[in-house]
């Protein structure tokens, strides 16, 4: 198709402003990049700087003195990130399947009962006894799995509508007639002609637990199972403590001087990491998934 020269004129300054805006997206990123491996004092005296006066790897050989508590907290929040997601996307599109169906008889009270959830809760107070007195989930792993399972109505509707807008009733209907069951119709069908919601839901679901840090200071008190983001955050409190004269009174010491606002930035950059990996193969069904899911619903 031959473009007019007002067509090009806008595909060029269209072009040119959303390069603006990823330039001025990715610049926080760099910054934390660059500020990771910049000297402490620099960074004091200087501030953050795009180009910083001494480089160092001071706050990076700080981290590798821990390895080991890093790499079990980074196994920690892989194996919540993949249960909790996998766990979190069966229940979440189950939910949908029956809300899609108009033939449902009570897909609207579903639907309702949903929506209620995405404008009250129940708070933190009974939340936090019904997970522990009943539940009985502090200190284990599901303490940082169940909480979050159908936290997001968001979510459950965002599937209905991929549901319901584009798999044809017709198909549902001509499986019935062969003598599938609703299982099979869910699994054989539903699920598979519905990988891009999946895909995007499974995004956000992932992010979640992955940047997750609440349920593990409410219901998790052992070092064992914090995951990436509750070690970053008690490494920083660590750090703080031993920089202030509360360290050298109980040490008997001096103050101990470490690299903490470098320790900060690389610790955020190791946080991100796994993200940045995961986020660019998801990329083409994320605009899909949320754009079909939610604009015809």
């Amino acid at each position: 198709m031959i473009q007019t020269r007002g067509e090009r004129a806008f595909t060029v300054f269209s072009a040119v402003v959303m390069i603006l805006l990823t330039v001025f997206a990715f610049l926080p990123f760099l910054l934390i990049v660059i500020a990771s491996f910049t000297e402490e004092t620099a960074l004091i005296r200087n501030g953050y700087s795009f180009f910083p006066e001494h480089t160092s790897l001071e706050a990076y050989r700080y981290i590798k003195s821990s390895a080991y508590i890093f790499i079990r907290a980074y196994g920690v929040s892989f194996l919540v990130t993949i249960l909790g997601t996998a766990i979190g996307l069966l229940i979440t599109s189950m939910l949908a399947y029956p809300m899609s169906r108009s033939d449902f008889k009570y897909h609207n009270t579903l639907a309702f009962v949903v929506f209620f959830t995405m404008l009250f809760s129940g708070g933190i107070v009974p939340s936090y006894i019904m997970w522990t007195q009943y539940f009985h989930i502090k200190n284990t792993l599901w303490a940082l799995i169940l909480p979050n399972l159908l936290a997001n109505g968001f979510n459950v509707l965002l599937v209905r509508n991929y549901f319901k807008n584009n798999v044809p009733l017709e198909i549902i209907e001509a499986a019935q007639i062969d003598g599938a069951s609703e299982l099979r119709t869910f699994f054989r069908i539903m699920l598979p002609l519905s990988m891009p919601v999946m895909a995007t839901v499974g995004m956000f679901m992932g992010l979640a637990y992955w940047n997750d840090w609440i349920n593990a200071l409410y219901f998790v008190s052992k070092p064992q199972l914090y995951g990436i983001q509750n070690l970053l955050m008690q490494l920083m409190s660590n750090i703080q403590f031993l920089n202030s004269g509360q360290a050298g009174s109980v040490l008997g010491a001096d103050t101990v001087s470490l690299p903490s606002t470098a320790v900060r930035m690389a610790m955020a950059v190791l946080g991100i990491v796994p993200v940045l990996f995961v986020l660019p193969f998801m990329q083409k069904y994320l605009t899909r998934g949320v754009v079909i899911g939610a604009v015809k619903g």
